[in-house]
């Protein structure tokens, strides 16, 4: 194991833990002694981690330090790149342009090397269906997921009947050829799939549904049997 993979499993090992955990403890989960546990923990203070404690009392992670790209593996790049490539080729415009924006933003800071196997990666997306044409904007169902707001929609069924719904929407699921906003219905006072091809309109309320969005998502996948 080199260095670099072995500061990135030391960090993977502390956010792990919310509470301050033993250095013993660290230095059995990525496999090396505890001196050299020591010397990794001041090498990751020193690029800026937040790593709190000392010997005998145990180390936490604070929140908000990010490990710079060049610690990324050959397998994690390429993984980078096949992701971004399916965003690129499946995604709503706002989302292509981000994927595109961070594959940028990686390769800059990235050393030559591994700037190359980015460049060169020969993992590529298979052509998909035709997506339908969405009527609403996929970014205000997006932002409505990530402020926890209710939506108001107006939905057309498979049958062409139009319906006005108040939902909580928890996610968007991407398929190949269709794009489903999940959400908890009002109407319906149960989980509901719409497909975003359907609404006719969507208008952001100004007030938080009254669950969080973590907790919908899990009760979501323990409804459908979902791990």
């Amino acid at each position: 194991m080199s260095r670099s993979e072995r500061l990135f499993d030391l960090l993977h090992a502390l956010r792990a833990h919310r509470r301050p955990v033993s250095g013993k403890t660290l230095a059995d989960a990525i496999g090396v002694s505890i001196r050299t546990l020591y010397r990794d923990i001041v090498s990751l203070q020193a690029l800026g981690a937040a790593i709190e404690g000392e010997p005998g009392v145990g180390y936490v992670l604070k929140p908000g330090f990010l490990l710079p790209p060049l610690m990324f593996t050959s397998e994690e790049i390429e993984a980078l790149v096949l992701g971004s490539r399916w965003v690129t080729d499946r995604a709503d415009n706002p989302l292509q342009d981000a994927a595109r924006s961070a594959l940028t933003r990686i390769a800059a800071v990235l050393p030559a090397g591994l700037r190359d196997e980015l460049d060169a990666s020969a993992l590529l997306i298979g052509p998909g269906a035709t997506l339908p044409p969405d009527r609403v904007d996929p970014a205000l169902l997006r932002k409505a997921i990530r402020a926890e707001r209710r939506l108001s929609l107006q939905y057309c069924d498979a049958a062409g009947m139009v319906s006005e719904r108040v939902v909580w929407p928890f996610a968007l699921a991407f398929f190949d050829s269709v794009r489903v906003l999940l959400a908890w219905c009002e109407l319906r006072q149960s989980f509901r799939h719409f497909r975003t091809d359907r609404i006719v309109s969507a208008t952001l309320i100004d007030e938080r549904y009254p669950r969080r969005r973590q907790a919908l998502l899990k009760e979501w996948r323990e409804e459908e049997g979902i791990q």
